[in-house]
């Protein structure tokens, strides 16, 4: 399967040519559009693709200046020129630094037909011998597994795994690099899991033999990541829990307990630490801020009304020491629980 690259300033020449090639027959892994050659540039160094097919005049970075970069960083690409007729000297420059395809706008679907297959034949002798995987690339693949794993998003891991065999299959890889490819995602993957303390066991290895295919490595790397899963399935009993909302929740429906942060991180299944960090990035309070405000809150509502007596308010808002609730009354609202009634008109 081959990785596309189209660079051109117009938008309607980008979905044209997307669509003659999504037509042409050949194996597609993935095309990406770029408006100018630093664009292209950038995504080249995220997914080096196998064809670029670019246009001459552009802002920003011409494609001239972009064929120029990708011979001097030796991209194993095959690039084509797109451009008009009264372009063709530029064209022409191009070939300097391996440029061997031309194509004239506007394109006929024969014509880039001819093309791609051309393209594919010389990249059938050559038969790479490695994969590229780049860094960026590395990571947003991490990324987008670890939010899927961590959301407990099982038809959204399913649909990951069958885009990382689809895309990694054009990767001309010999079996155990095809392993040891999958080993290294696996480790990085549980270390970015580990990060999130989701207080649950997380398998270190694929636990691969030296002889492994790349498709027993895909099986073993599924296998662990449903294991995940049905662990972190388990311990949230069955149902994702936003932590924030899920932490406000708890709290509302326990003021007069003496609830505490480790009892919620429980609850939904994390770390004591991490789950502290996260509220307080979420709401800008500390766990103990934000429960003693919604106590308050609560306890205000109920001063209002004239059948509870502050004993009893106390208590239900979680304190058992009255002139405690007192104090912290004071503290957060300027007045103590009588006074605030007094305003009131009570």
């Amino acid at each position: 399967m081959y990785r596309i690259l189209l660079v051109d300033d117009e938008p309607m020449i980008l979905k044209g040519l997307s669509v003659f090639i999504q037509q042409s027959g050949i194996r597609i892994s993935s095309i990406r559009l770029a408006a100018n050659g630093s664009e292209a540039l950038q995504a080249i160094g995220e997914e080096l693709p196998d064809f670029v097919f670019t246009d001459i005049r552009m802002p920003v970075m011409d494609g001239l200046s972009l064929c120029e970069a990708i011979a001097k960083q030796e991209y194993p690409v095959q690039t084509v020129v797109v451009s008009g007729y009264g372009d063709f000297s530029y064209a022409q420059a191009c070939m300097a630094f391996g440029v061997r395809e031309y194509l004239l706008k506007p394109v006929a679907k024969r014509e880039l037909a001819d093309t791609l297959r051309r393209l594919v034949q010389r990249a059938e002798k050559q038969k790479p011998a490695s994969a590229y995987l780049s860094v960026a690339k590395m990571d947003a693949w991490l990324e987008r597994f670890d939010q899927a794993i961590y959301y407990m998003n099982r038809s959204q891991v399913q649909e990951l795994l069958e885009e990382w065999r689809r895309e990694t299959s054009a990767f001309q890889l010999q079996e155990r690099q095809k392993a040891e490819m999958l080993e290294e995602f696996h480790g990085l993957l549980v270390k970015k899991l580990r990060a999130r303390e989701m207080n649950i066991e997380l398998d270190d290895s694929l636990e691969l033999s030296p002889d492994s295919t790349g498709e027993e490595a895909f099986g073993r790397f599924a296998e662990r990541i449903g294991q995940t899963l049905d662990r972190l399935y388990r311990k949230r009993k069955g149902k994702w829990k936003d932590p924030i909302e899920e932490a406000k929740h708890y709290i509302e429906r326990n003021l007069a307990s003496e609830v505490s942060l480790e009892e919620v991180a429980d609850q939904l299944g994390l770390h004591p630490n991490y789950f502290s960090v996260m509220f307080k990035q979420a709401t800008g309070e500390t766990f103990v801020q934000y429960r003693t405000k919604r106590r308050m809150e609560y306890a205000k509502r109920m001063l209002g009304e004239e059948s509870h007596r502050i004993t009893d308010i106390s208590y239900a808002v979680g304190y058992a020491d009255h002139s405690n609730f007192t104090k912290t009354f004071k503290k957060y609202e300027g007045i103590s629980p009588s006074e605030y009634r007094q305003r009131l008109g009570i």
